[in-house]
């Protein structure tokens, strides 16, 4: 699948958050931040930490403010992103080599700016042609469209023109739901789930690299 444009996820995909976010899940916002139930994790991964508030709080009411809720999931962030995390195998190479071939390379994440500039500075990810983050846009987040479109518009494509990669179900929704070409990329912390609205389903770093770039 050739294509100008490559759009990043960043949790999941681009590093390996997932693991630690859901242990934080584990550890606190199912276990006290929560009235009642038992959500699962695919539930809310790949959306905005206030937008999982949000849900959490419609479908199994909340024990704290949302104010709380946020401060948490900030505090949480600091060590996860500035010394937990690894960076995807390859990922340098695969940024280099992409930007030869003359495409654009992006991020496009729920995580907010500053989790993402943490990200891109610990492992030099610069130059990027577009970094956006769902809180750059007036819109409900993944697993609506909503996101995907704004960066294809921002970066002068349309959405079909764009390969997206993601890990989570929502936010594979979101990319095929924008039309863009949608790659999953399947890893340890989705390795049970159902990736199948994906036009394309790679297995780690290396069928990737060969699916974005026709090469091992």
């Amino acid at each position: 699948m050739d294509a100008n444009v490559v759009l990043f996820d960043m949790d999941g995909v681009l590093v390996d958050s997932e693991q630690y976010w859901h242990a934080f899940e584990d550890d606190w916002v199912f276990a006290e931040a929560i009235e009642s139930g038992d959500p699962a994790h695919e539930e809310i991964t790949g959306m905005s930490f206030r937008e999982i508030y949000d849900y959490l709080d419609a479908e199994y009411g909340t024990t704290v403010t949302k104010e709380e809720f946020i401060e948490a999931y900030n505090e949480n962030a600091v060590d996860l992103y500035g010394e937990k995390v690894v960076l995807m195998d390859g990922a340098e190479e695969l940024f280099s080599d992409l930007r030869a071939a003359g495409t654009k390379v992006a991020i496009v994440s729920s995580a907010p700016q500053d989790w993402i500039s943490t990200v891109r500075e610990r492992f030099d990810l610069d130059p990027l042609d577009l970094v956006l983050s769902a809180d750059d846009i007036d819109e409900p987040g993944k697993p609506e469209p909503h996101i995907y479109e704004a960066a294809a518009e921002e970066l002068g494509v349309a959405p079909e023109d764009c390969i997206v990669v993601e890990d989570s179900v929502n936010g594979i929704e979101a990319a095929v739901r924008s039309g863009a070409y949608t790659i999953a990329y399947r890893g340890d912390q989705n390795a049970d789930l159902d990736l199948s609205r994906a036009d394309e389903i790679v297995d780690g770093p290396e069928e990737l690299r060969t699916a974005l770039l026709g090469e091992a």
